[in-house]
């Protein structure tokens, strides 16, 4: 995994915000979100495990009125045990509250709610049965997986969402681990896997599934593989050339675009003219010159003497 080293430059694109968030999970969180609120489905959101905000962005632009958004991380804070805070300190030793706020404050007006901490810190601050969208991308040690996904089974209203992010990344086993546990034996309904995201309710998953297999089939840039497994139908889904969604610029990139304004130019001075030299008259030197030549030679040197004395 490469180090993103902490950077003061103001992102102009939620692309600017260092992270792993893939274009197909954004066209994912855009439309389970989009599909809740079409449905006038009310509920808070949550967010555990931020980074450097950008899926934290992504979701804050979901925010209706009346729901309230909140994000927790150890950002720079201690962890709850050595293994936590080897973990920490190896994969976001430049992670700082103060990067997180600064980017997040770039595309929204208000910064969610942020609890500085470890995930245990979750269900004494969020209301049971008030989510409709829970992700998880938070310690990939199995014993603080396996409590947030019960953190989120407690939170989540009956058909809310919750997404665990890098439950099949080969450097992340306690993920996989927690995640495939709570299919197999805490009642989680997997709805569809992308690359790295499983996509779960604790409610019916079919009628959401039936939604999301026709928006697929429309289009020509998702891989789309449906199996059975252990009694559950798995809906696979992998980008093919697909392009993220659209979402507004930053403040930055619109002050940016503002046009700059022009200092008044200086008066311009007026130029002292030239002296002017009187030009020679060609015409009359050439006239005397072929009168010489024409004199007798007599008056000629006459009128040569007279110029030479008068020189």
């Amino acid at each position: 995994m490469a180090t993103i080293q902490e950077t003061t430059r103001q992102p102009h694109r939620l692309d600017d915000v260092a992270g792993w968030f893939p274009v197909l999970d954004q066209l994912l969180f855009d439309w389970f979100l989009n599909r809740q609120e079409t449905a006038e489905m009310r509920g808070d959101l949550l967010e555990v495990g931020v980074y450097m905000g950008k899926s934290a962005i992504f979701i804050g632009r979901h925010q209706q009125p009346g729901e309230r958004y909140t994000v927790c991380d150890l950002f720079e804070g201690d962890a709850p045990d050595d293994a936590n805070q080897a973990e920490s300190s190896k994969s976001y030793g430049a992670l700082t509250r103060r990067v997180f706020e600064g980017n997040y404050l770039s595309f929204h007006d208000e910064l969610p709610r942020v609890l500085q901490g470890p995930s245990s810190l979750v269900p004494a601050e969020v209301e049971p049965d008030s989510c409709r969208f829970v992700h998880i991308d938070a310690s990939h040690l199995y014993e603080h997986v396996h409590g947030d996904i019960g953190t989120a089974r407690d939170l989540l209203l009956p058909d809310g969402i919750v997404v665990l992010d890098d439950f099949r990344s080969e450097h992340t086993p306690g993920v996989s681990i927690a995640t495939w546990e709570a299919v197999l034996n805490r009642g989680l309904r997997p709805v569809c896997l992308s690359t790295q995201k499983l996509y779960g309710t604790w409610g019916d998953p079919e009628p959401v599934q039936e939604e999301l297999l026709a928006m697929v089939r429309e289009r020509s840039d998702c891989h789309l593989s449906v199996q059975e497994a252990a009694g559950h139908r798995i809906v696979r889904l992998k980008s093919k050339g697909m392009r993220a969604p659209e979402f507004p610029p930053s403040r930055h990139a619109e002050a940016a675009a503002l046009p700059q304004s022009q200092p008044e130019p200086l008066p311009r001075e007026t130029p002292t003219p030239a002296p002017v030299r009187p030009v020679p008259r060609r015409g009359a030197s050439r006239v005397r010159r072929v009168a010489v030549d024409l004199l007798p030679p007599v008056v000629t040197r006459a009128i040569r003497n007279a110029r030479a004395a008068r020189r």
